[in-house]
């Protein structure tokens, strides 16, 4: 099992790099970047669990042609040559 972690951070190395981390930035620095994670996690699950938007249309609405549609038909006017 070591030999399949060998190359990651245990516990102690991930606390010397948070302090080298704060040191290097500082507090509320570090603590608005984690913030900027959490978030961008967030909002990164939120879109692949909303729908898109664009949803196929149904069997029943193909169909329904009682419904009125507001279009304006335009005709070409003929050419006047002088």
């Amino acid at each position: 099992m070591t030999a399949l972690v060998m190359g990651l951070p245990g516990g102690m190395e991930w606390v010397i790099l948070l302090v080298v981390a704060l040191l290097l930035f500082g507090g509320s620095r570090v603590a608005g970047m984690g913030k900027g994670a959490g978030r961008a996690i967030r909002e990164f699950k939120e879109e692949i669990k909303a729908p898109t938007g664009i949803d196929a249309p149904k069997a029943g609405d193909a169909a329904d042609t009682s419904k009125p549609v507001d279009a304006e038909v335009i005709t070409s006017e003929p050419r006047k040559e002088s």
